[in-house]
């Protein structure tokens, strides 16, 4: 089990019936929790840097590159971790059905 982290904060930008767009802000190790994706995403980093991603298979990092962004399919399960020692910002894109 993890220990306490801080959370990261979402802040929802505009939200249909379409899709969800939020804003994500982590300080340095804030995390969001284990959740689980109801709809195809796509993220947009805004910063650089480095996130761990637990997941049930197990632990990864990924890189990030602002501007470059990335989509998964609806299903993945995960608890996201900032691994910077700044602040890390991305906008996800929930694509509802």
């Amino acid at each position: 089990m993890d220990k306490e982290l801080p959370a990261a904060v979402p802040t929802v930008q505009l939200d249909n019936e379409r899709m969800r767009v939020t804003e994500w802000r982590f300080a340095p190790g804030a995390a969001t929790g284990w959740h689980r994706h109801e709809h195809d995403y796509v993220v947009v980093p805004m910063t650089t840097g480095r996130l761990l991603l637990k997941e049930p298979e197990g632990e990864r990092y990924a890189e990030l590159t602002a501007g470059v962004s990335y989509g998964r399919e609806v299903g993945v399960e995960h608890n996201v971790i900032n691994a910077n020692e700044s602040e890390f910002v991305f906008i996800e894109v929930e694509i509802k059905r």
